[in-house]
């Protein structure tokens, strides 16, 4: 009951306050990848149905790899600010499971698929836990193994803990942990 509420009024907020920012860093993604400055990808949301997830172009598609800029932006995240314009759509929530690729929720069965009951967020356990996901991936011979064997079950297990537990305190506790890493959730938690 509380979470779309409390998801508009704060995505609205932080969307008049971040929108000159969103503006500026799209204009620079777009210089140095040398396209629009939008990434707009396919990804699954609640219930299994699918959705335009729209972030700042990291990728510079002529060269293959993450540009200089956009490592700076996934770095510190802000590739992720135009994800509030998904909140307000109603498409994502601040907080709740990242949205992923077909392949994955999508194929979930059993009561691992209740996962598929929450919306898609901008944070939650999972991102806390896996904030580096990018460089522990970097460390594995195989990274897609490794993610599909060992990342991803985890999130899972993660976000059905976070489906147990959701309430407007834990979720203003992930996202202050998001914005500030003191401890504001235990260890046991993740």
């Amino acid at each position: 009951m509380y979470k779309r509420p409390f998801d508009l009024t704060l995505a609205i907020i932080l969307f008049i306050l971040l929108l000159p920012g969103i503006l500026l860093l799209c204009i620079l993604a777009a210089i140095d990848t040398q396209s629009n400055g939008l990434f707009i990808q396919q990804r699954v949301g609640q219930h299994g149905v699918f959705f335009n997830i729209i972030k700042l172009r990291t990728w510079h598609q002529s060269k293959g790899t993450i540009s200089r800029f956009g490592g700076f932006l996934r770095k510190y995240k802000l590739d992720e600010w135009p994800q509030l314009f998904n909140v307000l759509k109603g498409d994502m929530s601040l907080v709740g499971p990242r949205p992923d690729i077909a392949g994955y929720y999508d194929m979930l069965q059993g009561e691992e698929r209740k996962v598929l009951l929450l919306k898609p967020g901008i944070t939650g356990l999972a991102s806390l836990k896996y904030s580096n996901e990018e460089a522990i991936l970097a460390l594995q011979s195989n990274p897609l193994a490794y993610n599909d064997q060992v990342i991803f079950p985890d999130k899972v297990r993660l976000n059905l803990i976070y489906l147990q537990r959701k309430s407007l305190i834990f979720d203003c506790l992930i996202m202050l942990e998001t914005l500030f890493p003191l401890g504001y959730i235990a260890q046991d938690d993740l």
